[in-house]
């Protein structure tokens, strides 16, 4: 009860949600004795794949016996999973208490709420000064709070792609427009760019970072990776080839962000990682609600034995490899959508093909999600869609057979919210 009072207040010290500019958080870091700059970290930017990028880097570095803090949004059952110092969250007194401390020093100054979960976090990280702090990047990064590094062990550039395009104006609504802002103000350390959806966006991506002073290193042209037969995969790069069992994560798609991270912890020249830490690692990655099933709970006890996913995935880039993973499954699939008011619904389903059963559902305790019947009747490419209010109603309506899957997908808030409930 105490941290749900905190939060309320913190998210009431600005009107807005999101107010792109760097000048508060280095204020308030400022009274800290900035924090953001007595710590080693890793920058990871880009639209998909940060989240799996960092837990499979977490993994690794684990293995090595070195300790992670991480920072991440947003969170998806609880805000403590903001807070990963040691390589576990704080509690919620810790967090409390963390958060009452930065309330008082901010005095009741103007701040968005995730300025100062930023800035709370680098002031806690502060504590572990031989820890390694792996950062989310939010919206675009060059005015996100995080984004207020003067120098760091290295930047990752995940897949880049379209979304958050209601915060850019009309006409600079381009994938261009996202790469520049994710991309032009990287530290001078070294920068990772992960595979990416076009040849056009790495050579955009390679333009903006070009005279960047960093060591690059860029998919096919430093590192790749080839999945085997025989469920194994081979990783190559500057330090030669490492042969991989597959990773605890399924979709061929986590090949992608997990050889990121690899690429990532091999540039690591002043730590001690291993290929054996590599391997063990990687099978060791958690996850969630990134095409997670759910293995027990209410949710799962109507399926029965047919499997059931969640997935937080909720613009084209990420329905797009989320797809690719279902084509290579020999079953049929049904689809339980919920989705944010902002995003591109057709675009974003559209690129699902040969699905059984569409079933559209309300995102509960979510003011800023479409409402599921609205969603139902913005839909052009579906011919037979169901709307049903609940998760368990939209369950309980599909007629599922032998070997089907159920996947609930469209969003990381309604994941939050089927996580609970489960």
């Amino acid at each position: 009860m105490k941290l749900q009072k905190i939060v309320e207040r913190l998210q009431k010290l600005h009107p807005k949600e999101i107010d792109l500019s760097l000048d508060r958080t280095k204020n308030l870091c400022q009274k800290l004795g900035n924090p953001q700059d007595q710590i080693n970290c890793i920058s990871v930017v880009g639209t998909n794949g940060k989240y799996s990028t960092i837990q499979a880097l977490c993994a690794i570095l684990k293995e090595a016996d070195y300790k992670c803090n991480i920072y991440t949004s947003p969170h998806i059952q609880k805000i403590n999973e903001r807070f990963i110092y040691n390589n576990k969250p704080l509690t919620d007194d810790e967090l409390a208490n963390l958060l009452s401390e930065i309330e008082e020093i901010n005095g009741g100054t103007q701040i968005t709420f995730f300025e100062i979960l930023t800035v709370a976090f680098f002031h806690y990280a502060k504590k572990y000064p031989k820890n390694i702090n792996l950062i989310e990047s939010g919206l675009f990064h060059r005015f996100d709070a995080t984004n207020i590094l003067k120098k760091n062990l290295a930047s990752v550039v995940t897949a880049i792609g379209l979304d958050h395009l209601d915060w850019l104006p009309s006409e600079e609504q381009t994938v261009e427009k996202i790469i520049f802002e994710k991309t032009s103000t990287l530290l001078d350390s070294k920068i990772i760019v992960a595979k990416q959806n076009s040849n056009e966006i790495s050579n955009y991506i390679e333009k903006i970072i070009k005279n960047n002073q960093s060591k690059k290193i860029t998919f096919n042209n430093n590192y790749s990776f080839a999945l085997k037969e025989n469920d194994f995969f081979i990783f190559e790069d500057e330090f030669g080839s490492i042969k991989l069992p597959r990773p605890n994560l399924p979709g061929e798609f986590q090949l992608e962000n997990i050889s990121t991270a690899i690429a990532t912890a091999r540039q690591l020249s002043d730590y001690k990682i291993t290929n054996e830490h590599i391997k063990s690692g990687i099978t060791k990655i958690k996850s969630i609600a990134r095409l997670q099933e759910i293995k027990f709970g209410k949710l799962k006890n109507l399926v029965k034995d047919n499997q059931l996913f969640i997935d937080g995935s909720h613009n084209p880039l990420g329905a797009k490899v989320l797809n690719q993973y279902l084509q290579s499954l020999n079953c049929k699939k049904h689809i339980i959508l919920g989705m944010m008011a902002n995003k591109d619904h057709n675009a974003y389903i559209d690129y699902f093909k040969d699905i059984e059963t569409l079933t559209t559902i309300d995102i509960p305790n979510q003011s800023n999600a479409i409402k599921g019947i609205e969603l139902k009747k913005k839909i052009k490419n579906f011919s037979d869609i169901n709307y049903k209010k609940s998760v368990e109603e939209a369950i309980s309506s599909i007629k599922i057979q032998e070997n089907d899957i159920v996947l609930i997908t469209g969003s990381l808030y309604l994941a939050g919210e089927i996580l609970n409930l489960n």
